[in-house]
């Protein structure tokens, strides 16, 4: 069974004092608190059409509490998502998270009493999601290669688990919260911006979706009219291509295909090593090679990952698009030099690894025996 909440994390980011913004721990806190304890009630209280739902739900406990607006509180700090800020972000805010579920699950089972099967757990040994990096290491015999660097105090909850036990069997999964992070207004739970201008269909209607960060900042510096919104449509959302656009909030406000798949997959091993189930985790490749794949891929099984989730790549084709009343394509440029400054921010821009054929290995290639990514 499926009990899942998500933190608004873009909601628990406060001002350091020096123009930034940091996570608020104390308001981070009660808020996973009272979430742990409603999810935990919802197990009691749902009504279950399948016994053996029932009888599970009720002898393990599990629950889920993910996160949402996790690009957000990078667009709000200032810090691209491909960078080791955003990886290191991604660490210390999902440890924070991490801890304050688990604590409040075991404060739960010191109120309420243990979930049923707690007795051989690998919480009622003393391990806990990050120790099985170790034991994952020793059944590899090495191969997991992951920051494993900590800045809270986990041996006091060590100690608390070791007295009370826990309520809960698994308490942390990050759900992919689509629709929810729609309504709310702010990104899909830990994925870079799909883009930053699109509409988005349902069985409701369609939705207009815009990044209002961007908007802000484009505000900020007189660059939000009616042009920029027909060159955000005619781009797809991106910036990449857009001349008027400062490069720094080009690399800022880079779409999911716009970061490197590398970047998405380093910031989610990070995550990973505190949660105790595991995280929606797309993966973004506009050009998709079978080296590109292979490179992906092996570095999320080096990383320690758990899972992945949808592989997404762009298609090979995409219709014309006319945004002038006339018909023409309105596209703007700042005049003389514009081609260069155009060509300059695309080389900034990750490109797609392949254009034509499939794969870029050859018989003969270092590897090509051994890869059946083509088989």
């Amino acid at each position: 069974m499926c009990n899942l909440g998500s933190i608004n994390l873009v909601a628990h980011l406060k001002d350091n004092g020096q123009g930034g913004y940091e996570l608020d721990h104390d308001k981070l806190q009660k808020t996973i608190d009272t979430a742990m304890r409603m999810l935990d009630n919802v197990i009691d209280i749902n009504y279950y059409a399948v016994d053996k739902a029932r009888n599970s739900n009720l002898r393990h406990r599990p629950v889920g509490m993910g996160i949402m607006g996790f690009q957000d509180c990078l667009h709000l700090m200032r810090v691209p998502y491909a960078s080791q800020e955003a990886v290191e972000f991604s660490d210390r805010s999902m440890e924070a998270v991490c801890y304050y579920a688990y604590s409040a699950s075991s404060q739960l089972a010191a109120e309420r009493g243990r979930y049923e099967s707690y007795d051989g757990s690998l919480w009622s040994r003393g391990i806990l999601p990050q120790d099985t990096l170790d034991l994952l290491r020793e059944q590899r015999g090495g191969y997991v290669e992951i920051d494993q660097s900590s800045t809270m105090d986990w041996d006091s909850l060590r100690a608390r688990i070791k007295q009370h036990g826990m309520r809960n069997s698994n308490c942390i999964a990050i759900a992919p919260t689509a629709t929810i992070s729609n309504i709310i207004g702010v990104s899909a739970c830990i994925e870079p911006t799909y883009q930053n201008l699109y509409v988005k269909s349902n069985l409701s209607g369609e939705f207009t979706v815009v990044n209002n960060n961007l908007v802000r900042d484009l505000k900020k510096l007189g660059l939000w009219d009616e042009v920029m919104v027909a060159d955000l449509k005619y781009f797809d959302g991106s910036l990449s291509r857009i001349d008027r656009i400062p490069n720094d909030l080009r690399t800022l406000y880079a779409t999911a295909f716009e970061v490197d798949s590398s970047w998405v997959v380093e910031c989610a091993a990070r995550r990973q090593k505190w949660i105790d189930q595991a995280q929606s985790l797309n993966i973004y490749i506009a050009g998709a090679s079978g080296k590109k794949l292979d490179d992906t891929y092996k570095l999320a099984w080096l990383r320690g990952l758990k899972t992945t989730y949808y592989l997404r790549t762009l298609g090979a084709t995409s219709a014309e698009k006319s945004t002038g009343r006339g018909g023409e394509l309105n596209a703007v440029s700042m005049g003389a030099g514009s081609a260069s400054s155009v060509s300059a921010s695309g080389a900034a821009m990750p490109e797609p690894e392949v254009v034509g054929a499939a794969c870029t290995m050859r018989p003969g290639d270092p590897g090509f025996e051994e890869c059946e990514a083509c088989q």
